[in-house]
């Protein structure tokens, strides 16, 4: 295939870990590919240097002014960018000029807001990082804020905070090359597993929870009923409102209908008793509120990708690969301790 560059605009106080995660995704699709596929660019508004949260500065290949002609641009940003920010109309500008010519654009942290400042992400969806999520939607009402991991939508891409760049990454080049690439991807890089779009950012249930007392005292009776779930109008009656504001409630605040965001946790749960317990396959189903063996299964793999079986014959292999490195551990911690 033709080669494809890949430019990355960088945001000053960006978060140095969600650009290596795009950029190593792309540079390990070069190696399993076995050919260079994707060049990456590093840009900035004037092309002087960078500088990360942590204060490095980082030097870059363009201005964006001069930048050469690209697959993709991605914004990589850790804060909002504002509608009343002078200092980006130049940014503005230019990915409005890339998206008339088809360029596919990738918001990084919060570098969403960058294209919804830009109009070009209008009736998309779009995930940001989590402590922007509300702002984000206030200021740009025309734009659907999602609180998940990351979002592929048309060619608009857009991902949290923290390591879910590489989740992007990965699934987009799958859209690409098939989904074979982003297995073989998923093990090249070392990752337990490809985590799916869907998956919400770790802090989103606090944060619906401190938003509405109701929607903490039903996610409270879920996760205390995961054995016998309890049906839509229960968890309704017992919080006191009607079946109709509790959908909303979790519409509003966790951008799910309540019987999905159940379902999830019972299989969040279930993954976990998976990995750390020695229960059967169908005690665990059973534990997690599900009726028979086949109904499990389904289920967790509509939601993981796999099946309850393969889950836990990939974990019993992660452990048959490291005795030696255990017990090298458990050496380590006896002669420490005799010392």
């Amino acid at each position: 295939m033709a080669r494809q560059r890949v430019g990355f605009i960088l945001v000053p106080g960006f978060h140095l870990l969600e650009l290596a995660g795009a950029t190593d995704a792309l540079a390990a699709a070069n190696h399993v590919l076995d050919e260079p596929a994707y060049d990456v660019t590093l840009l900035s508004l004037d092309g002087a240097p960078v500088a990360t949260s942590q204060g490095i500065r980082l030097s870059v290949d363009h201005a964006l002014a001069t930048a050469p002609s690209l697959a993709m641009l991605a914004v990589v940003s850790s804060r909002m960018t504002s509608k009343d920010d002078p200092t980006l109309a130049a940014l503005e500008a230019a990915l409005q000029a890339a998206a008339a010519i088809g360029t596919v654009l990738m918001g990084i942290g919060s570098g969403a807001s960058a294209l919804a400042r830009a109009g070009l992400l209008d009736g998309y969806r779009c995930a940001v990082r989590w402590e922007h999520v509300t702002e984000m939607a206030h200021e740009y009402p025309a734009t659907i804020v999602s609180e998940h991991l990351h979002v592929i939508d048309r060619q608009r891409l857009s991902c949290c905070g923290g390591s879910a760049s590489v989740d992007l990454t990965i699934h987009w080049l799958s859209q690409r090359h098939g989904g074979k690439l982003g297995q073989q991807l998923t093990s090249a890089m070392g990752l337990e597993r490809l985590r799916p779009g869907d998956e919400r950012q770790r802090h989103s249930r606090s944060n619906a929870v401190s938003a509405s007392a109701k929607l903490g005292e039903a996610l409270a009776l879920m996760q205390a009923n995961l054995r016998e779930p309890l049906t839509a109008d229960d968890i309704a009656n017992l919080v006191g409102v009607s079946r109709r504001q509790l959908e909303r409630l979790f519409k509003q605040h966790l951008d799910e209908l309540p019987a999905r965001w159940y379902l999830q946790l019972r299989l969040e749960r279930a993954r976990s008793l998976l990995q750390q317990s020695s229960f059967s396959i169908l005690q665990i189903g059973l534990e997690c509120g599900f009726a028979s063996g086949p109904h499990f299964s389904r289920a967790y793999r509509g939601h993981f990708g796999h099946t309850p079986r393969e889950e836990r014959a990939g974990r019993a292999a992660a452990w048959r690969s490291q005795p030696a490195v255990v017990a090298q551990s458990d050496s380590d911690s006896r002669n420490a301790h005799e010392q």
